[in-house]
C-alpha cells in the first residue's frame, strides 16, 4: 500500500499573502464592475513598504491600481509606520499589461 503525505498552508489574518490576496480581488471587483466580459489575471506580492500589483488584463475599463491598493490595505487597518506598513506612504507598484489577444476564452 502506497502511503501519501499530504500538506497544506494555512496562514492567519494580517499575513502578507491575505493582504495580497485582498488586493488582487478589490483589483477585479473595480474592473469587473465597469467591464463584466473582462479577463484578469492579477496577483500582488505584498513586502514590508511595498506592494507589486502585476498580471495581464483585457479589458475596456479604467481603474486606479494604486488608489485601489491603498484603500484596501486602508481598510484591512495598516495605516501607521509603527505596525510596520502604511497605506498612506508604502511604494505601490504597477506592472499591468494587455493579455495576448491567443488567450482569449476558446482558443
Amino acid at each position: 500500500m502506497a502511503k501519501h503525505l499530504f500538506t497544506s498552508e494555512s496562514v492567519s489574518e494580517g499575513h502578507p499573502d491575505k493582504i495580497a490576496d485582498q488586493i488582487s480581488d478589490a483589483v477585479l471587483d473595480a474592473i469587473l464592475e465597469q467591464d463584466p466580459k473582462a479577463r484578469v489575471a492579477c496577483e500582488t506580492y505584498v513586502k514590508t513598504g511595498m506592494v507589486l500589483v502585476g498580471g495581464e488584463i483585457t479589458t475596456s475599463a479604467w481603474v486606479d491600481i494604486e488608489e485601489i491598493t491603498r484603500n484596501t490595505v486602508r481598510e484591512i487597518g495598516y495605516v501607521h509606520s509603527d505596525m510596520g506598513f502604511d497605506a498612506n506612504s508604502c511604494a505601490v507598484l504597477s506592472a499591468i499589461g494587455k493579455q495576448s489577444p491567443d488567450i482569449k476564452p476558446g482558443r
